[in-house]
């Protein structure tokens, strides 16, 4: 149950929305995607407003789910935006490859890193010694082993949303667990 002076503690903690993963929320949701999965481009837009939306309700966590057999670039586009994050630009560098989805090999990357004004030196260096390559392979097993079969996927507190007839699922998921932890009961202290 959670207290009073949790939630409390809970409002106080919430970080900028371009982090867009505060600490404390009462409502997990994590994003399985492939940066050139052809379906996550079309649904980023409408994953920027929904976490604009709901960043002082959720924690937002974006998760890598690359199919190499399928797309050949995505695992180190998904190491360089791991790169990115280190230097607190996960977001810019997922949005810069979402939109050129078609232009993922190597010498774009680097350039897209050098635009975005990243530290080139570590960048080149992580990129090189794959240093993100286990954290990517983790999150694809993690979802594996969640039951994700595809991308774009979504949990919303550990449960796999159907999006199957659009990302109304998801704002509605997302509202019911936000209702569910208003509702629940204040426990009084001591």
């Amino acid at each position: 149950m959670i207290t009073f002076n949790t939630r409390l503690s809970m409002q106080r903690s919430r970080r900028a929305p371009e982090i867009s993963e505060p600490t404390l929320a009462p409502v997990n949701v994590i994003q399985y995607g492939d940066f050139e999965c052809v379906k996550c481009g079309r649904a980023a837009t409408t994953i920027k407003s929904f976490r604009e939306r709901f960043r002082t309700q959720i924690q937002f966590a974006y998760r890598h789910f690359p199919r190499e057999s399928i797309h050949p670039n995505a695992v180190q586009a998904a190491e360089a935006a791991e790169c990115a994050r280190a230097q607190n630009r996960f977001w810019a560098m997922h949005d810069v490859l979402i939109a050129n989805q078609n232009h993922l090999e190597l010498q774009y990357i680097y350039g897209y890193a050098e635009d975005l004004g990243l530290a080139m030196a570590r960048f080149t260096a992580e990129m090189d010694d794959e240093v993100y390559l286990p954290a990517v392979r983790a999150h694809l097993e993690k979802g594996l082993a969640t039951g994700v079969q595809s991308a774009p996927a979504f949990l919303v507190d550990g449960q796999i949303v159907d999006i199957s007839f659009g990302l109304g699922s998801l704002f509605e998921a997302t509202e019911n667990a936000i209702r569910r932890w208003q509702d629940a009961p204040v426990l009084p202290l001591g």
